[in-house]
């Protein structure tokens, strides 16, 4: 029962630590946690299944340099300045000091209709993705997400030790009754 209660901990605190930590990267980044140049990102569409599918958390790093890009990557762009997408390279040109890309999400019909610019791309798509994860995200940005996902992690360890209290309580009244009953013989019998 007691290992039982101590792995029921470790999982409560953990989750708090985590569920607190995205929350506040996810509030302080403006709605999709960084760390060392990695970013998650929720999809937001069906552009690039069966790639990723809509919901799932994809992990994107932060382009240092464009020119090792190659046709055929999937890279994070700025298409206007508060719309971020992610698409696979199709064709790559130069034009003067720039590179332009033209880019298409898998399942759609046909390629986007303007050219991405080299000083527009933020990132590139590493491979890992959480599906699903993705919708918790997006929730955490939003105020009541926020609320819930620190309010409730915070309950839960609070039932927790409340439970404890109380089992180690009972446990100190039944070796105190006990010990009294025992010295009680005791007493009696000499």
């Amino acid at each position: 029962m007691r290992l039982i209660s101590n792995i029921l901990y470790v999982i409560i605190f953990t989750l708090i630590i985590v569920l607190t930590l995205v929350v506040i990267s996810t509030r302080s980044s403006g709605g999709e946690p960084a760390v060392f140049g990695y970013t998650l990102k929720s999809v937001l569409s069906g552009s690039m299944e069966p790639e990723f599918n809509t919901g799932s958390l994809i992990l994107v790093k932060e382009i240092t340099d464009v020119k090792e890009l190659q046709k055929g990557d999937v890279i994070t762009f700025m298409q206007d300045a508060n719309t971020a997408v992610t698409h696979r390279i199709i064709d790559m040109t130069k034009q003067g000091d720039h590179l332009l890309f033209k880019t298409k999400g898998d399942n759609n019909a046909a390629a986007d209709s303007a050219l991405v610019s080299d000083e527009n791309v933020r990132a590139h798509y590493t491979g890992f993705q959480l599906p699903y994860a993705g919708y918790i995200l997006h929730f955490a940005s939003q105020p009541i997400g926020t609320a819930v996902l620190l309010i409730v992690p915070g309950v839960m360890l609070l039932v927790y030790a409340f439970v404890t209290i109380t089992s180690a309580i009972r446990e100190i009244e039944r070796k105190t009754k006990a010990l009294e009953t025992d010295t009680k013989d005791n007493t009696m019998s000499t």
